[in-house]
């Protein structure tokens, strides 16, 4: 694939990037109109609770794809069928939802429609996203500043925010990445690892150097993960403004 260029395939369409100027162009010839309200999903999905997960996956289904499609908003992610990911393509194909849901993937770390992968380590890209953005990298994490970056793109001077799902290491540099773009961050607490660790942080407990960083920014607020209504509420809060206002 050359620069923007796309393929059709029974997934996502594949939109692939090498240089940070080039995202705009790249994501307007693939129909991702710029100057969209942006919801941002990261995390994982390892020691999240049957009964968190349960409450995640129908307030996803139930109440957030129907709000970010009121909202006209983009959802965008890692684009894997893994963890939060495959729990937001999920949702948004059965609840018949219409936003644009965009991957954000290292090319060298997915398994791409009709080629043989790269790593055996390769995850598969998740079937219901409607677009996923390759961008340069072979380990995992590399995708993280491209994330940052399309979310920025395509967000311009409208309001946007990401949400923490449970996550490990990737996940903390997520959130910082979001934050020094200065991008509200919804941490999502019983959710498991990351989160909980910045939710502890944001109590007074014990918690690592990073998470207490995140929880000390004004940016970052802390939600119960049971509380589905809690959630579509503080996305609803911090996608309400309008920098153009």
């Amino acid at each position: 694939m050359s620069q923007g260029q796309h393929v059709t395939t029974d997934g996502p369409r594949l939109i692939r990037i090498e240089n940070r100027q080039d995202i705009a162009e790249g994501l307007c010839a693939n129909g991702i109109a710029v100057g969209s309200r942006v919801l941002v999903c990261v995390g994982g999905a390892s020691g999240l609770g049957e009964e968190h997960a349960a409450a995640l996956t129908g307030a996803f289904h139930d109440l957030v794809a129907p709000a970010v499609d009121a909202w006209s908003a983009v959802v965008v992610d890692g684009g894997t069928d893994a963890g939060v990911m495959r729990m937001i393509g999920r949702a948004r194909a059965s609840a018949g939802a219409g936003f644009p849901l965009i991957g954000v993937a290292a090319i060298g770390t997915v398994r791409l429609p009709d080629a043989p992968a790269s790593d055996e380590d390769a995850t598969p890209l998740e079937p219901n996203h409607t677009h996923v953005v390759l961008v340069p990298g072979t380990k995992w994490g590399d995708e993280t500043p491209w994330l940052a970056a399309v979310a920025g793109v395509i967000a311009g001077d409208r309001p946007s925010v990401t949400v923490v799902v449970n996550g490990g290491t990737i996940t903390l540099s997520d959130a910082e990445a979001s934050l020094a773009a200065g991008r509200p961050v919804i941490v999502l607490a019983g959710s498991g690892r990351t989160a909980d660790d910045i939710a502890r942080a944001r109590a007074g407990e014990q918690a690592g150097e990073r998470a207490r960083a995140i929880a000390a920014s004004p940016l970052t607020s802390i939600v119960d993960a049971g509380d589905p209504r809690g959630i579509v509420e503080g996305i609803a809060a911090a996608l309400a403004g309008d920098r153009r206002q």
